[in-house]
């Protein structure tokens, strides 16, 4: 697959808006979003495919699209990925086609990834906003890791060593939310979207029809008086 964002370009003109929301493993992103994205409409979240195996809990098709080694390194192979990571030993990736599918059915459409993945998007020139999301410090990070009882006290602190450096990436981005309070968290992604909805260079269309319909009534009141 070519590096060229073309594609992506062109979903977008006609389409939606590709936000990015990264964050160090245990600080919530993925909550976080799953609750933006229902409480705002045409907004969606993209599936990564993944090589592990499903946790407790988890659906195929909902969490992730669960799929064998074999499989993503076939995909791999063929560049179907818009980014790809290894984390932990497991690899993860977001499918171009898919996310190319929902911009240009018209649906803003939201990517939960890691900082690696967003510089592989980035580097194909690619359009984005960019949201990364802080716990409040790293003493809480490390009570919610532990806390998840997912991870062993090895992972745990491999899971720390690389939040260290990945929140020294905060300024990448165009956006930093801080995962203090749930809600007020959710509330302050939701208005990012809002906000970036609300650009010009977004509404220009519908501003430039709203502005023609003046045009044509003033047209119009000059044509009765004539």
């Amino acid at each position: 697959m070519s590096n060229s964002g073309a594609p992506f370009s062109k979903a977008q003109a006609e389409g939606g808006l590709l936000f990015i929301v990264s964050a160090a493993s245990g600080t919530g992103k993925t909550t976080l979003v799953e609750r933006v994205v229902q409480d705002l409409s045409n907004l969606r979240m993209s599936r990564s495919y993944t090589s592990r195996p499903a946790r407790a809990g988890e659906q195929d098709g909902v969490d992730y699209n669960f799929i064998s080694r074999a499989r993503f390194d076939a995909m791999f192979r063929d560049g179907a990925f818009l980014e790809w990571a290894d984390v932990f030993g497991n690899s993860y990736g977001t499918s171009a086609a898919d996310t190319e599918a929902m911009l240009a059915h018209g649906d803003d459409v939201v990517l939960v990834i890691d900082v690696q993945g967003t510089r592989q998007v980035r580097s194909r020139g690619i359009e984005t906003i960019g949201i990364f999301v802080l716990p409040p410090s790293s003493a809480v990070l490390e009570q919610r890791l532990r806390g998840r009882s997912k991870d062993t006290e090895e992972q745990i602190n491999k899971r720390l060593e690389v939040a260290r450096r990945e929140v020294s990436e905060f300024a990448q981005y165009d956006y930093v939310v801080v995962n203090d309070e749930l809600e007020t968290a959710v509330a302050h992604i939701a208005a990012i979207v809002m906000a970036e909805r609300a650009r010009v260079k977004v509404m220009r269309s519908a501003a430039e029809k709203i502005i023609r319909t003046f045009q044509e009534r003033r047209h119009d009141g000059n044509a009765k008086v004539t």
